[in-house]
């Protein structure tokens, strides 16, 4: 399978397997089963506001809040693989005016420079997905550049993460 699948919606049908829909009204389906996958429904109407890691069993095991990009800087939909890790990173489009590093935990999944990092929940990005700072050295650890995909949806994911959280929740 050749990555990346971009498309206009990516919509999620279980928890391995999601449709793309591209703009010229074709559709693909993808199914993940037997990777490491990060799915981020993105913080808009109509998805969860959350990411989910997804280990080769088919298992979420980790899932926490996130924001997006903001209307003028949406997060491109599709399945991207985990380009390349970077620990410490300071954003060259958009620097922080005070020298501190801004994309700390950085795990890149666009060439153009899109990624999960580090950064408030509170706050929407400029197309980057802003991961809680409790959650994302776990996450950045376990991604593993070349192998783990991020799959990004406009949709809600939790009604197929629901079992497992509840699962580890109770235990």
């Amino acid at each position: 399978m050749i990555f990346p699948l971009w498309g206009r919606e990516v919509v999620p049908l279980s928890k391995t397997r999601f449709e793309i829909l591209s703009d010229n009204g074709t559709s693909r389906i993808v199914n993940l089963r037997g990777k490491e996958f990060i799915v981020v429904s993105v913080r808009e109407p109509g998805s969860d506001g959350r990411f989910y890691a997804v280990d080769r069993d088919g298992t979420v095991w980790w899932t926490g809040a996130i924001t997006s990009g903001a209307d003028d800087f949406k997060t491109p939909s599709g399945i991207y693989p985990v380009l390349y890790k970077k620990r410490f990173h300071m954003s060259k489009a958009y620097p922080d005016p005070s020298g501190i590093n801004n994309m700390d935990y950085s795990i890149f999944f666009t060439h153009r420079g899109h990624a999960l990092h580090k950064g408030s929940v509170n706050w929407m990005s400029h197309g980057c997905i802003h991961i809680d700072p409790r959650d994302i050295p776990t996450l950045f650890r376990w991604a593993k550049p070349g192998s783990t995909k991020v799959v990004i949806t406009r949709h809600s994911y939790m009604p197929f993460a629901r079992p497992d959280l509840l699962k580890y929740h109770l235990k």
